[in-house]
This record gives structure tokens, C-alpha cells and sequence, in this order.
């Protein structure tokens, strides 16, 4: 079955995903917020050491956290 997974942005202020992606499962959820992480490293824009990637499922429940900067 596949499911609605969104991928909210939280530092000093939340960012909502509105549109969200579709999964299989709960795991390849958790690996795109993962590679999403590996990617927003990389930019040098962005400077909130705390930036977290919030992964909810479609009826609203956080099933997962994704430090971007995970050693800090």
C-alpha cells in the first residue's frame, strides 16, 4: 500500500511540506529524509546548526527526525 509521507523543515521556524511524497513503506520514507539531509549539508545557505527534517505520515504522526547536521 502506499502512503503519503511529508518532509517538514523545523529550525528557529517551521517549514510545512504541503505536498508530500508517496512510499511503499516507512523505510524509504526515512531514506529520502536522509539523502534530503545529505543534500541540504551541502549548501551553503544555510546556517541553523539545529535544522532538523521532520518526516510525517498522512494521518499527521512525526515516524521520524533527521538531524541535517548530525555531529553538532
Amino acid at each position: 500500500m502506499v502512503r503519503t509521507y511529508y518532509f517538514d523543515l523545523k529550525d528557529s521556524v517551521a517549514t510545512s511540506d504541503r505536498t508530500g511524497l508517496q512510499f511503499q513503506t516507512v523505510g524509504g520514507a526515512i531514506e529520502h529524509s536522509k539523502d534530503l539531509a545529505r543534500r541540504l549539508r551541502s549548501d551553503p545557505r544555510l546556517t541553523d546548526r539545529a535544522l532538523s527534517i521532520i518526516v510525517l505520515d498522512q494521518d499527521g504522526r512525526e515516524v521520524h527526525r533527521e538531524a541535517v547536521y548530525p555531529d553538532d
